[in-house]
C-alpha cells in the first residue's frame, strides 16, 4: 500500500480545509461540529462543559462563530467524563475542558467535574481549560482558590495584543489592564496561566506598537506559559471584510520577524516557557526566559537575514 509522507498529507489535508473554509455552507456545517484545544493538549483528555464562546464577537476568530453559546447540562457532562474515564481513566494525565471559554460556567458546574475528574483518573496531574479575562475576574478570589484545590491547574487565556487600541478594533472585550488583573488573580490562586499573543493581528499601521505593548502586557502578566502565533484571515469573519475593504492589511513576512523580534526583546520575565511552534508560525522559536532571550534574538536575526529557511506556513486555527 502507499504511505504518504507526513509533508503530503499536510498538503493534502491543508488542501481540503481551504476548501471547506471557501464554501460557505460546508464552513457552517464543519465548524459547528468542532472543537479545538492548545496544542499543549494534544494528548489530554477532552471533555466538553460548553458549546461556543460566551463572548464571541472577535473580529479574527471563526472558531465559534457558527456556534450557539450553551452550558451544557451538568449531567450529561458527567455522563461523558465517566464514559472517557472507563477507556482512559487508568492511563490519562491529563484534561481539558473544553469549549471555548469554559470559565464561564458557574461553580456548581466545576465543582462535579473537578471532583469527577479526581476520582475518576487516578493519575490525574493537569486539569485546564480556555479563559477570557472577563471569566477570570468574574470569579471570586475563593473561587479562583477553590478551583485550584478542587484540581484547575492551568488556565490559557489569548490577550492576542497588549495594544489597546487593537484590542478596541478586533473587539476582544478586554483591555489590557483587564487582563493584568486577571493574570494577578490567578497567581494569587497559584492557578497557572497559558497567554497567547497574535502576530499580525495589529495590522500594518499598527504592527511596531503592537509588537511594543504586547511585550510590556506579557511581562506584566508574567505567565510560567507564552506563546506567539501569526495571524491567520479567514473567510466569513469580520476581519475578512476588513481585509476585502482594505481596512487592514496584513505584514509580509518580514513584518511578522520584526514583529517577532520586537516581542521578544522587549520581554522581561521571571521564569517563563516560551514557545512559537504554532502551525501558523513560520519560524519556529522554543526556550525559556530570560534564560534563552540572547539565543532566541538570534534565531531572528539569522531570519531577518534571510541565512534561516522558514517553512511554509499552514492556514491553521
Amino acid at each position: 500500500f502507499f504511505e504518504p509522507s507526513f509533508s503530503c498529507c499536510l498538503v493534502g489535508v491543508m488542501g481540503i480545509v481551504e476548501f471547506v473554509l471557501n464554501n460557505a455552507t460546508l464552513r457552517r456545517l464543519v465548524m459547528r461540529n468542532m472543537m479545538f484545544r492548545p496544542p499543549s493538549e494534544h494528548n489530554a483528555v477532552i471533555v466538553q462543559g460548553t458549546v461556543g464562546c460566551s463572548w464571541n464577537n472577535c473580529s479574527y476568530c471563526l472558531m465559534y462563530r457558527e456556534k450557539r453559546f450553551t452550558i451544557r447540562p451538568i449531567n450529561d457532562v458527567l455522563t461523558d467524563l465517566l464514559s472517557a474515564a472507563e477507556k482512559h481513566g487508568r492511563t490519562k494525565e491529563k484534561l481539558f475542558v473544553a469549549d471555548g471559554d469554559a470559565l464561564v460556567m458557574e461553580m456548581s458546574h466545576w465543582r462535579p467535574i473537578l471532583t469527577t475528574a479526581r476520582r475518576s483518573f487516578p493519575k490525574l496531574r493537569s486539569v485546564s481549560t480556555y479563559a477570557t479575562a472577563r471569566n477570570v475576574l468574574a470569579k471570586t478570589p475563593e473561587e479562583l482558590l477553590e478551583l485550584r484545590a478542587l484540581g484547575l491547574t492551568t488556565v490559557y487565556m489569548g490577550p492576542e495584543s497588549g495594544d489597546d487600541v487593537v484590542l478596541k478594533a478586533i473587539v476582544k472585550g478586554n483591555t489590557a489592564e483587564e487582563f493584568v488583573e486577571a493574570s494577578r488573580r490567578l497567581k494569587a490562586a497559584k492557578i497557572k496561566n497559558s497567554v497567547i499573543f497574535l502576530l499580525g493581528v495589529g495590522g500594518l499601521a499598527r504592527s511596531h506598537s503592537h509588537a511594543v505593548e504586547s511585550a510590556r502586557l506579557a511581562s506584566a502578566m508574567d505567565p510560567e506559559y507564552l506563546a506567539a502565533l501569526t495571524l491567520s484571515v479567514y473567510p466569513g469573519t469580520p476581519l475578512e471584510k476588513q481585509l476585502k475593504r482594505e481596512k487592514f492589511q496584513l505584514p509580509d513576512n518580514n513584518g511578522i520577524l520584526t514583529e517577532m523580534r520586537t516581542f521578544v526583546d522587549g520581554l522581561h520575565l521571571t521564569d517563563c516557557v516560551f514557545r512559537t511552534n504554532h502551525a501558523s508560525n513560520r519560524l519556529i522559536l522554543a526556550g525559556r526566559l530570560p534564560h534563552d532571550r540572547h539565543r532566541l534574538l538570534d534565531t531572528l536575526d539569522m531570519a531577518l537575514a534571510g541565512k534561516i529557511r522558514l517553512r511554509d506556513k499552514a492556514n491553521a486555527m
